[in-house]
């Protein structure tokens, strides 16, 4: 499948015995923790909202911040009352009628042991370490509380494969919080299926690898979001489906072999990776053109993300430079790495001007070779700009799937710094988007440090070279390695890629550099 040049660069300084969950609960009452009353109250917005738990049920209260307290404490008794009633009249006949309606129950707000008075409004009162009295029970009060907005399990789990779960933390920091990794007993389930099977304790880290042991069993994560020592409320999240057993040898299996140690410094290891975006992934032309040989079951994000995770893992990699990362059904490219200096964001949506009386047509039809020459002139002009601005000097690392092969004019501009007018790829479009022109690079002459591979992309229909990760050859050098591609034997298994153990249509380029002084 023919798609835009999709490249990254970096500018390059270097410069996870706990009670089990049916006692979790009590063991913090035995400790003598009260529940907590979570108050999400933020300036500038006009409500905010209480949560508390009460008489095993969650409550959600969405009021005005100016609001004064009084109204509040006083829903809250009257919704209390309201609840009692109707519990006594459920334990009654039918045909009793109960004398007379529950009495209010008792509802107060403290803070430093002294009563908050009734005309404070919602945002000055609820303050962190408030005590909320609702009848005999009490709630310490958290304001802004680490809470996880996001907290998700993968549907598909594997032995072997790191679960990652998706968590997003608001007024915490995830370096922070806290997990414990369950599994449950299939059997204890058979034979009290009522109460729920038995869960043992397998993990403690935000990422857990379950075992051949585990498969068959579902798995459960109580997670605590905290920043520092603030600690927020306990998620708890139990998979739909229970762990699997994985595709048996992948093909990035013997690749790890050559990256179980880190690159000591100055050598670095950049790893460049298209994994294939979702959104081309899951097209009915993907799945009955492109990829027909690969199981639909492969081709779902969840179960190609648990290869992808673990291929990355296993590089031990210091720059990972990915593209097709689905972001909002977008396919982008992202830089990971320790020390990022600036991010810059450069979409091509609209042809630019090549001449005051022409202009390319469109910037979607990616067939083109004119299209994606243009498309990398100005990327290379924008990175200058960026080096200029934010760190001059610096040496530049330019890793992508650029959709283009080693005869291209795109990898002639970046391995020659020129392309004259008379290369084919002006004309590629046809004649009337054809642009005969010399472009120059704004860099001298790269070298590709991986070379130029038999093919990085292997589908049903072409097999190429369309990956590089190109370098400045004056300022690095590769040093130690440059990881082996797959074999062909391995690319081939499943006639194609991608494939049950492999996650992509693209194959990673891995290599270990060092800055030359």
């Amino acid at each position: 499948m023919l798609k835009p040049l999709s490249a990254a660069c970096a500018l390059l300084p270097r410069c996870l015995l706990s009670p089990t969950p049916r006692t979790f609960s009590r063991a913090l009452r035995l400790r003598g923790r009260m529940e907590a009353a979570v108050v999400r109250c933020l300036p500038g917005e006009p409500k905010l909202t209480i949560s508390f738990c009460l008489e095993q049920s969650q409550k959600h209260m969405l009021r005005d911040q100016d609001e004064a307290l009084g109204k509040v404490l006083t829903r809250i008794s009257n919704a209390i009352a309201k609840n009692q009633t109707k519990a006594k009249k459920s334990k009654k006949k039918r045909d009793e009628q109960l004398s007379e309606a529950a009495e209010p129950a008792v509802v107060k707000l403290f803070f430093g042991g002294t009563e908050v008075p009734d005309t404070l409004p919602n945002s000055e009162a609820w303050q962190d370490g408030a005590v909320l009295q609702v009848g005999e029970v009490k709630y310490r009060v958290q304001r802004n509380a680490p809470t996880f907005s996001t907290a998700e399990l993968p549907r598909s789990l594997m032995a072997g494969f790191p679960v990652c779960p998706k968590l997003e933390v608001e007024f915490g920091n995830l370096q922070d919080c806290e997990f414990l990794w369950f599994k449950e007993n299939p059997e204890a389930q058979e034979e009290s299926p009522s109460q729920g099977g038995e869960w043992m304790q397998v993990g403690c880290e935000r990422v857990l690898v379950p075992s051949n042991q585990d498969i068959g069993c579902r798995l459960k994560l109580l997670c605590t979001p905290k920043d520092g020592h603030r600690c927020g409320q306990t998620r708890e999240l139990v998979s739909v489906g229970a762990v699997e057993a994985g595709p048996g040898v992948c093909t990035f299996d013997n690749r790890h072999a050559y990256t179980l140690k880190l690159a000591e410094w100055p050598a670095v290891r950049v790893v460049s990776y298209n994994i294939l975006a979702d959104v081309y992934a899951q097209t009915d032309l993907s799945k009955t053109v492109l990829y027909p040989y690969c199981a639909p079951y492969a081709l779902q994000l969840d179960y190609r993300q648990n290869l992808i995770k673990k291929e990355l893992a296993g590089y031990n990699a210091d720059i990972i430079c990915l593209q097709e990362v689905d972001k909002g059904n977008q396919p982008l490219s992202i830089i990971y790495l320790y020390t990022c200096l600036s991010q810059n964001d450069l979409t091509f949506k609209y042809a630019p001007t090549v001449k005051p009386s022409q202009t390319f047509k469109t910037l979607i039809h990616f067939e083109g070779g004119n299209v994606r020459l243009v498309q990398m002139g100005v990327a290379l002009r924008h990175i200058s700009h960026i080096i200029s601005d934010v760190a001059p000097g610096a040496p530049l690392l330019f890793c992508g799937d650029f959709n283009s092969t080693p005869n291209s004019g795109v990898v002639q501009l970046l391995s020659e710094a020129a392309v004259p007018q008379q290369h084919a790829d002006w004309s590629s479009s046809g004649p009337e988007e054809s642009c005969c022109m010399e472009l120059s690079s704004s860099f001298p002459p790269l070298l590709s440090a991986c070379g130029l591979p038999a093919y990085t992309n292997y589908v049903g229909g072409f097999h190429g070279c369309l990956d590089y990760v190109f370098i400045q050859p004056e300022s690095m050098q590769v040093v130690e390695q440059v990881i082996p591609l797959p074999s062909h034997q391995e690319v081939t298994t499943y006639k194609a890629l991608p494939s049950v153990a492999h996650p992509s249509d693209h194959i990673a380029l891995v290599c270990d550099l060092r800055w030359n002084p």
